[in-house]
């Protein structure tokens, strides 16, 4: 049994036969457009995102299997913000995150974080934004870090 991976970074909910997948797939004989509308529906949350994704192809049953990775949590901040770009000097603020943004980033890097905790994640997308300039809640990123070790929005970051 002979595996094949295919990696690549496509658009979310967006991808197509053509290329970098089509491409790749052609030569394996697999049925591409299945493999587009599952990596379309698995990917749908991540619209307007680029998100890894790796395709496994078993060369002689032609099965597959989609492993659909998380896109950086720069790209999520970006996306929930509507900009185009992080900070490009130190001390400029490009955006906002509110605590509901900031959880559901958390939430979207869970399942690819090595944090025990939603609280814990949420600490590292804050150490991003703090790279990006961005506040949350109106306040300096790691402020915010130190409310959240004290448990003072734990009813936000409930679960991981």
């Amino acid at each position: 049994m002979v595996k094949i991976v295919i990696s690549s970074l496509v658009d979310g909910g967006s991808a197509t036969a053509g290329p970098p997948l089509g491409p790749a797939l052609g030569p394996l004989g697999v049925n591409i457009n299945g493999i587009i509308a599952e990596i379309n529906s698995k990917t749908k949350d991540f619209k307007g995102t680029k998100v890894p994704v790796k395709v496994i192809v078993d060369k002689d049953s032609k099965a597959f299997e989609i492993q659909v990775g998380s896109p950086p949590a720069s790209s999520l901040i970006k996306k929930e913000l509507g900009i185009e770009s992080g900070a490009k000097v130190k001390d400029e603020k490009v955006g906002n995150l509110s605590f509901e943004q900031l959880a559901k980033v958390a939430r979207m890097k869970s399942s690819v974080s090595l944090a025990k905790d939603l609280k814990k994640v949420a600490n590292e997308v804050l150490g991003t934004c703090v790279s990006m300039g961005v506040t949350c809640n109106g306040q300096d990123p790691r402020a915010v870090i130190k409310e959240i070790n004290e448990g003072k929005h734990d009813s936000v970051f409930k679960g991981k």
